[in-house]
């Protein structure tokens, strides 16, 4: 089993910046794929960005140059560092690992973006 607990989430004007990280209750060394993911109210779950235990990573063409995935196996932890915020970003953010054959998710995160 894996817990996951995200935090970072806020308030923050368009333009603005935050990193939001990921706690996994166990080591991610041998995890092979991390993510982030995000829900808007009344829209469906999408894919922001993973990462690979190997480093390549994958963005959402809507956050591409403006959203950094990160790992840290020391740590267990996978951070998102988010710039240039749009209100489009607010979402509530999850992070995500499929780790022997089950899926896992945090409770969220919440990113509001507005003036």
């Amino acid at each position: 089993q894996v817990q996951l607990v995200e935090s970072g989430g806020g308030l923050v004007q368009p333009g603005g910046s935050l990193r939001l990280s990921c706690a996994a209750s166990r080591s991610i060394f041998s995890m092979t794929t991390m993510g982030w993911y995000r829900q808007a109210p009344g829209k469906q779950r999408d894919l922001v960005a993973f990462i690979h235990m190997s480093g390549i990573t994958n963005y959402a063409d809507s956050v591409k140059g403006r959203f950094t995935i990160s790992r840290d196996n020391a740590k267990n932890a996978v951070d998102l560092q988010m710039n240039s915020l749009k209100p489009e970003d607010t979402a509530e953010y999850y992070c995500h690992v499929f780790f022997h054959g089950m899926d896992y998710w945090g409770k969220g995160t919440l990113v509001t973006v507005s003036s």
